[in-house]
This record gives structure tokens, C-alpha cells and sequence, in this order.
């Protein structure tokens, strides 16, 4: 006789409990970038949009940062860190190979023995850690789960590159997953091209440092071997998001049985103002939707991006609880993921 397996409890669905962020406390004006570029504040913000971004100092570090933004969700929610039951942690920029940084969070938050695991999907992280959370607590393997993409991109910035210096900052913004009685979180639009991978990538594999072969290593102005950093092909970027990011937008609200109409928010990747307005005009968003522009003050945190823009947009009262928003991230690999939720 053939051995059943018992089938797994879940909770019907799931939904966002909770919102928390952290922003480090150094605020870095176009001022300062132009020190080591040829550029202007006007170009950075015709550009990008990006007037001002938050870089980590030394004690802001990854696992820091994510403690103080998975703290808040955790209070935003109700619960208890005890009550967590799975950690995962969407990042680019912890720079230890193993161990997983969510191990370190989970028990600096004092969540007991959670599952705890690190994701890569850049830009797209949050997206992706979401996703793995609504299954976890709808199959039964946690009921509450910690979402937190968190990144210290200061540390991947060539300072010196006029394409990319101004654009990325750092932070952390997390949400709790937990059971619903009704869908909040709806079917997620995902995927890749891989054959568009060099168009955003890391300057110099680190085996090339282990090497240590000069003549493959990039040097700075002063011929000092730069660390690695992010590089991006801006045009490539630029049209790949613009136009196909809004048709998975448009996707995702098909999948979700959810007109434009019907949306109050807005909360796209906080990559690039232009991006976000093209999109805006591309899926037709009634002027009544909210769209987070998040992306002026704190610049492009990748993973960190969509549940920053979202919590500041309940913060300060431009969205509220229960409010129905589009999320979309895309980014290196290239890689996307796109949803509706329901708002904590």
C-alpha cells in the first residue's frame, strides 16, 4: 500500500499586516555627488528626478538597518517577534557569501528559530520575497512571515561614473505576510530575460580580486584599484522599463481582476522619475490614484524601494488601510515582478 501524504493548512489567503522602513540618517544632496563629476544639479534631476538619496554610515549596516525597518512592521502588524515564523531577506549588497544575513536579523529581532533566507533578485526582490511569503502562509509552513529588502548600494557606487553615481541610496523597508479571510494579495506577474543581463551587472566578478591581475581590475583617477560597483547600460534600462514594464503592469491587474480605475496607489521600483511618469501615462492611471515618488529623496535603494515608497505613503497619509495598490519591481537580471495588494 503507497504511503499518503498528508496535505498541508494554510490559511485561505494572505495579506500585507504590517509596514515598517529605515532610512540611514546622512542625507546626501546632488551637491555632493558633483564633486566628482562632470554634471549639474539640474541634469541629475531632468534625468532621474532624484534631488537627494540617504547613505549608511558605518554602524547602518545591512543586518542593522533591516532589524530597525523589520521591528517596525512587526509593531505595525501586532505581533510579537515570537509570532514570526520565516525571515527572508531580498538583497545585492551583504557582502559575506555565507551565512545568510537573515539568520543574524531573525535573532537580533529575538524571533526564536525561524526559516531564515536571503534572496538576489535585485530590484525585483521585494516582488519575489512576497510572492515566497503569500505561499508560505497559504500552504501552512509559517503564518506570519518578515519580508525586508534592505540594501547599502553606497557601497556599489563608482563615484566617478557619471551614469550611475547619482542615482542609488540605501535603506531597508519590510512587511509582515499573515493569513487573510480574503484576497489582498493578488497573483504575481513575474519573470526574466536573461539575455538582457549585462545591461545592469557588477563592473568586476570578485574572483578577479583573488587574482589579482591589475590589468583586468578598473582603477580610479588617482590609479587606485576601484572596488566593484553597479553598471548599467541607461538607455537599454531606460526603454526595457518604460515599455515593457507596463504591459506586466497591465498584466498584473488583468490577473487580478482589478481595473485602473479601481487602483488607489501606485507604488512602482523608485528607479527613475521619468520611468514612473511614462508609466503612469502608458497604463492611463486616473488622476485619483496615488503614485508613490519616493525616488526624489531617497534615489534608487533596489530591493529597499517599493516597501519604502509604501510606507511613507501611509505615513504621511497619501494612501491609507485598505487602500488597493499596483507594485512593481524590475531590475538586474533582467527580472520583474508585479502585483495588487490590498494595503495594511
Amino acid at each position: 500500500m503507497t504511503a499518503k501524504i498528508r496535505p498541508s493548512k494554510g490559511a485561505p489567503y494572505a495579506r500585507i499586516l504590517g509596514v515598517g522602513g529605515y532610512r540611514p540618517t546622512r542625507v546626501v544632496p546632488n551637491e555632493e555627488i558633483l564633486k566628482h563629476i562632470d554634471s549639474s544639479d539640474e541634469w541629475i534631476r531632468s534625468r532621474s528626478g532624484i534631488a537627494t538619496r540617504h547613505w549608511a554610515g558605518p554602524d547602518e549596516t545591512v543586518a542593522q538597518m533591516s532589524v530597525e525597518a523589520g521591528g517596525k512592521a512587526i509593531a505595525d502588524a501586532g505581533l510579537t517577534p515570537e509570532q514570526i515564523g520565516a525571515v527572508v531577506i531580498s538583497t545585492v549588497s551583504h557582502f559575506k557569501q555565507t551565512p545568510a544575513v537573515a539568520t543574524e536579523i531573525a535573532h537580533l529581532l529575538g524571533t526564536g528559530k525561524p526559516a531564515a533566507f536571503d534572496i538576489s533578485a535585485g530590484c525585483a526582490g521585494f516582488g519575489y520575497g512576497l510572492t515566497l511569503a503569500r505561499g508560505m502562509v497559504t500552504d501552512g509552513s509559517a503564518e506570519y512571515v518578515l519580508v525586508i529588502g534592505v540594501e547599502r548600494l553606497s557601497d556599489l557606487t563608482d563615484l566617478e561614473d557619471r551614469a550611475t553615481a547619482f542615482l542609488f541610496g540605501d535603506g531597508a523597508g519590510a512587511v509582515v505576510v499573515g493569513p487573510s479571510q480574503e484576497p489582498a494579495i493578488g497573483p504575481t506577474v513575474w519573470g526574466s530575460e536573461g539575455d538582457k543581463s549585462d545591461t545592469i551587472t557588477q563592473t568586476v566578478p570578485w574572483h578577479e580580486y583573488r587574482i589579482g591581475d591589475l590589468d583586468k581590475l578598473p582603477l580610479d583617477s588617482k590609479g587606485n584599484v576601484k572596488f566593484p560597483a553597479i553598471t548599467q547600460e541607461g538607455q537599454s534600462v531606460f526603454r526595457w522599463a518604460v515599455y515593457e514594464m507596463a504591459k506586466v503592469a497591465q498584466q498584473a491587474l488583468d490577473e487580478a481582476g482589478i481595473s485602473a480605475d479601481e487602483l488607489d496607489a501606485f507604488i512602482p521600483h523608485q528607479a527613475n522619475m521619468r520611468i514612473i511618469d511614462s508609466m503612469i501615462k502608458t497604463l492611463k492611471l486616473p488622476e485619483h490614484v496615488t503614485v508613490a515618488r519616493d525616488v526624489e529623496t531617497t534615489g534608487n535603494t533596489s530591493a529597499a524601494s517599493i516597501p519604502l515608497a509604501m510606507e511613507r505613503l501611509l505615513a504621511t497619509g497619501q494612501a491609507k488601510s485598505g487602500d488597493t495598490a499596483l507594485v512593481i519591481g524590475f531590475g538586474a537580471g533582467l527580472v520583474y515582478a508585479a502585483t495588487v495588494v490590498t494595503l495594511p
